[in-house]
């Protein structure tokens, strides 16, 4: 029996079942994990007023993207997740999984990047040395590291910092909501009277930048084996925790451009509530802000780091990866956990937070377009809808188009440097696949 039957059995003898509300609970741990503290500024500098909207708009895209990840978790009901469905849909092509598998695993690299930059940012955001880059980077390094050791020590510990963490986050988030939108010194019209007009082309731009802020509701697939009736639970617990977030982030972004000045969230885009929170609430109001996202950004490094580490060790466990990240410890992925730490830390030295922020959205357009793809060749195996998945296609490749368009554009050194992130993950998979015999089709 392989590392994957393993787990697979363990998790059935375990005989815990996961009900709506706790699959729920792992989704928005997922996604509501600093996303908006980290989108909020960059979408304001490009849309103002509009950002509620192309938030909304990208939750719409996610919801697309939701629907084939749905009915392909449901049809195969595996806990390897996107790079298992990929996989077994397409089966034939030992290079086509190594790829998939390299990009699902750095694109959850770049996230767990994204969340450190903003846990850093918002960290710091108190003292005078708040804008030095090296400092910023160098305290992501660090909270990288202290949840690399808690993934590391022991997964009952981790399990309940996450929950902690989790559920307190998202009752800031909702004071901090009603807070700002009940100090508003302007209105909505007002607003839109008084900036420029934004055309609709440039909103669906960031609604495809920012749409790494709702990556994380497939985390609830890979919680497949801990589950009562998938068939049910999987799209009620996906759907409803993709409505909440865009509820959540839509009322912070009404809240924010409402209570305060455009100028001050342009100005300090890598902590712009914190920054505009002081002006408006008070020590108080910038206090209660900096420890939501403190918590939301440290309970999505957590969850990232731990979801990301099993599937790196399934990969590898196929053959795609080097062996020794498929190696566990008490059933914890020691070396695949460190593994992702390290390269997250080096993508931080590397980038700034927008191109962490655009690689990543970039990355999981393409992923959830891929998904949605297998989706269609299997169409009547899982019960789909030709015209929705159709659709799905069609808004993702829109959203990864809208996204190179803007880089191509606007920011052409960024492209570049994405691109070659990609060119060395291709010719890395492809080498790999030729100096090894992967498991082509081990399940």
């Amino acid at each position: 029996m392989n590392i994957i039957n393993k787990i697979r059995s363990i998790n059935r003898e375990r005989g815990k079942a996961l009900g709506v509300p706790e699959l729920i609970a792992i989704a928005l741990g997922g996604m509501v994990g600093g996303g908006i503290f980290t989108i909020l500024g960059i979408s304001v500098s490009m849309v103002g007023v509009y950002t509620p909207l192309a938030i909304l708009i990208g939750g719409l895209i996610a919801s697309l993207a939701a629907y084939s990840y749905i009915k392909l978790g449901v049809y195969y009901k595996d806990e390897g997740s996107t790079y298992s469905f990929f996989k077994r849909t397409f089966s034939g092509s030992a290079f086509a999984a190594s790829l998939i598998g390299w990009c699902i695993i750095f694109g959850y690299i770049s996230t767990l990047a994204l969340y450190a930059y903003t846990f850093s940012s918002y960290a710091i955001s108190g003292f005078e040395f708040a804008n030095n880059e090296m400092i910023r980077k160098l305290v992501a390094g660090a909270i990288i590291l202290v949840f690399t050791l808690v993934n590391v020590w022991s997964v009952k510990g981790m399990g309940k910092i996450e929950d902690l963490m989790v559920y307190t986050k998202l009752v800031i988030l909702v004071v901090i909501s009603f807070v700002l939108i009940n100090n508003s010194n302007t209105t909505l019209p007002v607003l839109i009277q008084d900036h420029a007009e934004v055309s609709f082309i440039s909103i669906l731009i960031v609604a495809s930048i920012t749409f790494v802020a709702y990556e994380g509701f497939e985390l609830v697939i890979n919680a497949v084996n801990e589950m009562d009736e998938p068939e049910k639970n999987i799209p009620k617990a996906i759907y409803s925790a993709i409505f909440l977030a865009v509820m959540i982030y839509v009322v912070i972004a009404l809240g924010a451009i409402l209570a305060i000045p455009f100028d001050e969230i342009i100005q300090n885009k890598e902590y712009a509530l914190a920054a505009g929170a002081n002006g408006v609430l008070g020590h108080w109001g910038t206090d209660l802000v900096i420890i939501g996202a403190l918590l939301a950004t440290s309970s999505a490094i957590s969850g990232t780091v731990f979801g990301a580490s099993r599937q790196m060790s399934i990969i590898a466990a196929d053959g795609y990866l080097p062996s020794a990240f498929a190696k566990r410890n008490n059933n914890i992925p020691v070396f695949a956990i460190v593994g992702i730490s390290f390269i997250a830390f080096m993508l931080i030295l590397a980038g700034s937070l927008q191109v962490i922020l655009e690689f990543g959205s970039i990355t999981f357009l393409i992923v959830s377009l891929l998904m949605a793809v297998s989706n269609y060749k299997i169409r009547a195996l899982t019960n789909s809808s030709t015209l929705l998945t159709l659709l799905a296609i069609f808004g993702l490749s829109i959203g990864t188009v809208f996204i190179l368009f803007y880089e191509y554009t606007n920011k052409p050194e960024q492209l570049v440097f994405i691109v070659s992130i990609y060119a060395v993950l291709a010719i890395g998979s492809w080498f790999y696949v030729k100096s090894n015999k992967p498991k082509i089709g081990a399940l």
